[in-house]
């Protein structure tokens, strides 16, 4: 280069030196263009000078002029020539020295990713666009000019869109930014992504646009990914219940699992709005396992009402909310628990604590052999306790402050619990806890109110006389009763048809029904005491008012279980202890609900002291064996019932109230009842 210079500007002074001769002074612009002013003595001749020579002076003076501009203008295009190859081997030797240092660049890149077809494609075309910017990136992009886009485009500011002239002049070295659309580098194994809100924007991704005087632009730095992008080659998990709220989230994502694509667009850019200019980025490939979480109704409904969901679904698995009480389970159980309390920074918890919480799993699960999965709800009872030991100023939580926190908890909840307790306590509601009656027994029942439930005991009474009317159940005729309270009431029926009519019809009228209740009875849980009752009335033998009972009944006299024995059991403990615990309260339940007893340690205490029972039962002659104090017996070989047992009372009563039902002349032709006494003759 030093030697084309030193050549130019000798050239220049012989192009000088040749003008002087012909009488010319030379003058070269900046842009290369050659000038001649005739010289006259020595001087140089203006323009306003030579206007007034000679005409032949001046003709002669001009031909001269032209005849040297074309000399030198040769020698011009040759310096240009020269020049031009110069520069050009110049560029050459800058594109092979940086192309040496983006090849040892890229080659880390293009070793570890080349197998991408995708990304060696944008590896290489990087390369070659830098390469034909070179100058471009020299000058650093200081002049607010910008080569052409790579596409092709040009782009303002932040990319603007393509062909765009809006936006300011953008900084060269912006085109090769990078959107890092998703990164799992410090992911552990296949992505798991949980979306909690599924609108269309969070699953499918969206284009962000910016806004600068009152423009809006968008470029790719501005594409977001998605829940649905996020979880490619992994699992994506959505509550369905959330997502089928927003139909055009469900539509977005039934369409990409039906193509295998997620495309990044805007779901309003539709037939019925007019198209805004964008960017239409390229789809997605799908790599992902989609799983909604939902009641079964859910299942159900998109089952049957959208033909698209069971071709894109075609795996469904029930989740259970208890896991068996193992001492494998435990032990991930308490790692759970330990998990929350690192997780939420509460306070160290002691074994008891741990142990006790546990308890409250099993008692949650409303089974001995069973531990919740639901840890928000034990989760939230461990803030409460840890807030309790802080202000206490323990240095851990303890079972103590467990216990506290689940007395305060039952306190905020339990105002119309200690409502009815308080009706109990001044017998506007009639309820015995002591004492005998005939036709009468306490059964129990369970109420919500919210998330809280408790028990409730009910003054259950029977009536019975000479009749054809049957046992009427008066919450049915009341339209009170449910369906299935209604079908224990016709068990209870089939029961004294097998066990009592086998020698003569089942004919008689009387009545059931729960005193002082004013809503409706559902279920059958109460159908054991229902038939004790009516068993007391039609033996005319007392039942024991310090016991309660729950549990249905089946037609052979099996007691069966029932839900709720937990709050049933409090509840009645509640309204004794209130009135004075007297070593003879207690609640007879199926031997069946044994292994779904978790109950306060204030009820399990006083059951040890004995101031409390429980009685498992497993048929209804046991039940009334305790309720009544009397043995219940069996029918013998001559199909008559031991005398003075239950069973016997009642079947001599039905006989005679069958006797009195019908006429004389039919009651005579049957056998005289087992005890031997002619009754109605």
């Amino acid at each position: 280069m030093r030697g084309f210079n030193t050549g130019r500007d000798e050239l220049y002074a012989d192009m000088e030196a040749r003008a002087k001769d012909e009488g010319f002074s030379l003058a070269l612009d900046d842009q290369g263009a050659l000038t001649l002013y005739p010289l006259l003595e020595g001087k140089v001749v203006s323009d306003e000078e030579f206007e007034h020579l000679e005409p032949d002076l001046k003709k002669e003076l001009k031909g001269r002029g032209d005849r040297l501009l074309e000399e030198m203008g040769e020698y011009l295009r040759r310096i240009s020539r020269e020049e031009k190859g110069l520069r050009d081997q110049e560029k050459s030797l800058d594109r092979e020295t940086a192309a040496e240092v983006l090849d040892a660049r890229l080659a880390p890149l293009f070793e570890e990713f080349g197998a991408n077809e995708a990304l060696a494609g944008y590896f290489t075309a990087v390369r070659g666009d830098i390469l034909d910017n070179l100058d471009a990136l020299a000058a650093g992009g200081r002049d607010g000019s910008s080569a052409p886009s790579p596409s092709g485009h040009g782009h303002g500011g932040h990319g603007g869109l393509p062909g765009s002239e809006a936006g300011p002049a953008e900084d060269i070295f912006y085109r090769y930014e990078i959107n890092l659309f998703v990164d799992n580098s410090q992911t552990t194994g296949a992505p798991v992504i949980v979306e909690d809100h599924p609108t269309y924007f969070n699953l499918m991704g969206c284009i962000e646009r910016e806004s600068e005087l009152g423009a809006l632009y968008t470029d790719f730095t501005l594409i977001k990914a998605g829940s649905l992008h996020r979880a490619c080659g992994g699992f994506l998990i959505v509550k369905v219940d959330d997502l089928v709220q927003n139909p055009t989230a469900w539509e977005g994502l039934l369409r990409a699992l039906r193509s295998g694509q997620a495309r990044v667009e805007d779901p309003t850019e539709g037939a019925e709005h007019a198209r805004t200019r964008t960017i239409e980025p390229e789809p997605a490939q799908l790599d992902v396992k989609v799983i909604l979480v939902g009641l079964d109704e859910t299942y159900e409904l998109l089952l049957y009402t959208d033909e698209r969901f069971q071709k894109l679904f075609k795996l469904k698995a029930h989740l259970q909310d208890t896991m068996r009480r193992t001492p494998e389970n435990t032990v991930i159980l308490v790692s759970l628990l330990c998990r929350v309390i690192r997780d939420a920074g509460l306070l160290p918890f002691g074994r008891d604590a741990l142990a006790a919480l546990v308890d409250h799993a099993s008692h949650l699960a409303e089974d001995q052999a069973k531990l919740t999965l639901k840890i928000p709800l034990l989760r939230e009872l461990m803030i409460e306790a840890e807030a309790l030991a802080r202000m206490a100023g323990a240095a851990c939580v303890e079972r103590g402050h467990l216990a506290r926190a689940v007395t305060a908890r039952d306190f905020r909840a339990d105002l119309f619990e200690e409502e009815y307790l308080a009706e109990y306590d001044r017998e506007m509601l009639k309820v015995a806890t002591s004492g005998v009656a005939v036709g009468r027994a306490n059964g129990l029942s369970v109420r919500m109110i919210g998330d809280h439930a408790f028990g409730l005991p009910h003054q259950i009474a029977c009536t019975v006389g000479v009749g054809h009317g049957g046992i009427m159940d008066l919450e049915r005729e009341a339209e009170l009763g449910g369906p299935i309270h209604t079908k224990g009431m016709m068990i209870l029926k089939s029961y004294l048809l097998g066990r009592f009519a086998q020698d003569k019809p089942l004919v008689l009228t009387g009545s059931l029904c729960f005193e002082q209740s004013y809503a409706e009875v559902e279920g059958d849980s109460a159908s054991g005491a229902e038939l004790a009752a009516l068993l007391s009335a039609l033996a005319e033998r007392p039942i024991r008012l310090c016991y309660a009972f729950t549990g249905a009944v089946s037609q052979s006299g099996a007691i069966l279980a029932v839900g709720g024995v937990n709050e049933k059991i409090e509840g009645f403990f509640a309204v004794c202890r209130r009135r004075g615990l007297t070593g003879e309260q207690g609640v007879l339940l199926p031997a069946d609900n044994v292994d779904n007893l978790m109950l306060p340690e204030e009820v399990v205490e006083a059951v040890a002291r004995g101031q409390f029972h429980i009685f498992p039962v497993r048929r209804i002659e046991e039940a009334m064996e305790i309720l009544t104090g009397i043995q219940a017996g069996t029918r013998g070989a001559d199909g008559s019932f031991p005398s003075g047992s239950l069973y016997g009372l009642v079947d001599e009563r039905l006989t005679r109230l069958a006797r009195l039902a019908l006429r004389p002349s039919r009651a005579a032709d049957w056998p005289a009842p087992g005890l031997g006494r002619d009754v109605g003759r």
